[in-house]
């Protein structure tokens, strides 16, 4: 009897400790205020007619009008530039180099390599427990399955050393084993043949040593929604394709461009070309992790930022208009000039005259005047990849919410959206579409990334669609 009086009291005062008071008052959470990404504007949801202002048949590609309505998102201001896609080239290039002196340190031949030998400072960091700190119960687990220090491969238990400074220069080279690692060869204590990194000086244009781009690969998977699993990898080149400036352009002196335009600094602010959809979408993940890799390290009890991606083409059309409907192009008008006679975006205005607008190839990424929602350039200076795969008569099939034609095995097409500084007006018309393999590399095309928006945008303003 007393026994059971001890557990109804237990059971009492168990109760009278909770602070929902037995009612459904929902999991304690943190308020989500949502940050505006760097160099991105937001797009409100909302609705609008998909389709030509104008229906021309002979031209427009996807006359049926339809009403859709998108979802609210962040967009780039202006499409990415040469500078901000050679810091995703400049990371890529920096973690293979990485990996490799890791590897090297890692696999050394001889006596066990201490921390005295120079390419300790690369070994690959293992999230071990301090000297006098008790493990933790992943720690242990790690270790006694055998995915401790000795499991190099194992990446979710390995990650890069990112502390030090690669040594660039062969005058600050560590030591032999080094050099033979960034140069190519067999260093003194290696196991292997090196390939190396570099072009020689006497193989290049300008006779300055190159980092051999194709070794620049970016490895990563997606989440296929449908198969409810992860896709394989797919490492993939990144570095952008310079050649396009000969290739799109036959019997032509493209030179200059071919040299400079992406890593000089001349060139950047300007948008990067020559990046195939693939490539684009490489980059996106890339940017991504990124960002989260970052709030990791900051130790934020945050979640996750949303991913960022390439727009859908019915994402690109809404934001091009920039709110207003039945627009022909994004500064609303009809026509590619204004009142004092000034092109309003960077195009061909005349048969074989590129320069009508004094602009030749490409404008900088902020150039002419923005849409009413603050992007720059969403007609001419460079036609942007999209999401969405191409089908003629999209409009006759999509839904009317968030519309977009994904990707199959059987189509490789990609919309195409905007024009650019070598297309006719036509082509700048926020309505006309265009498409280009997903593969395919050109000195017109290039692209701009997007973050879907989490929750509603309203705020506290007067709701506009209510009836009383």
């Amino acid at each position: 009897m007393r026994r059971l009086t001890l557990i109804i009291i237990f059971f009492l005062i168990s109760a009278c400790s909770k602070s929902d008071r037995g009612e459904l008052v929902g999991v304690k959470t943190n308020k989500f205020f949502p940050n505006k990404p760097q160099g991105m504007v937001l797009i409100p949801s909302g609705s609008y007619t998909m389709g030509p202002s104008n229906p021309n048949a002979a031209l427009d590609q996807n006359p049926t009008l339809k009403t859709v309505s998108v979802k609210a998102f962040y967009m780039d201001e202006t499409e990415i530039t040469n500078s901000e896609y050679r810091q995703f080239v400049n990371w890529v290039r920096d973690s293979v180099v990485r990996h490799e002196l890791a590897k090297a340190a890692y696999f050394k031949i001889g006596e066990d390599i201490t921390e005295d030998d120079p390419l300790w400072e690369f070994m690959p960091l293992y999230n071990r427990a301090d000297d006098g700190e008790e493990k933790s119960a992943y720690q242990l687990y790690l270790e006694e399955n055998g995915l401790g220090i000795l499991d190099i491969e194992n990446k979710s238990t390995y990650k890069l050393n990112w502390k030090n400074k690669i040594a660039w220069e062969r005058s600050d080279y560590l030591d032999a084993n080094y050099a033979a690692v960034l140069e190519g060869g067999i260093g003194p204590d290696l196991l292997e043949d090196y390939e190396g990194f570099f072009i020689p000086a006497d193989s290049t244009p300008n006779g300055l040593r190159a980092f051999k781009t194709k070794r620049i690969n970016y490895a990563f998977r997606e989440f296929d929604i449908e198969k409810n699993k992860w896709s394989e990898y797919q490492s993939l080149e990144i570095y952008p394709d310079t050649t396009v400036w000969y290739k799109d352009f036959e019997y032509s002196y493209n030179e200059p461009m071919h040299n400079d335009y992406f890593w000089h600094d001349a060139y950047a602010d300007y948008p990067v070309v020559g990046v195939s959809w693939e490539q684009a979408k490489a980059f996106a993940n890339w940017r991504t992790f990124y960002k989260n890799q970052h709030n990791r390290k900051q130790r934020r009890n945050i979640q996750l930022d949303s991913r960022y991606r390439l727009p859908t083409e019915a994402e690109w059309e809404y934001a091009a208009r920039g709110g207003i409907e039945r627009a022909e192009y994004p500064w609303g008008g009809p026509y590619t000039y204004d009142d004092k006679g000034c092109f309003l975006a960077n195009f061909k205005p005349e048969r074989g005259d590129y320069a009508a607008d004094q602009i030749l190839y490409t404008a900088e990424a902020e150039s002419y005047w923005p849409n009413d929602y603050g992007l720059y350039n969403m007609s001419g200076n460079v036609a942007e990849w999209t999401d969405s795969n191409y089908e003629k008569g999209a409009n006759d099939f999509v839904a009317g919410l968030n519309p977009n034609v994904e990707g199959s095995e059987n189509n490789n097409k990609k919309v195409v959206r905007g024009g650019s500084w070598k297309d006719v007006s036509h082509y700048l018309k926020v309505s006309t579409r265009d498409y280009e393999y997903q593969n395919k590399k050109r000195s017109y095309i290039g692209f701009r990334t997007v973050q879907s928006y989490l929750g509603e945008d309203v705020g506290f303003q007067e709701n506009p669609n209510k009836i009383f």
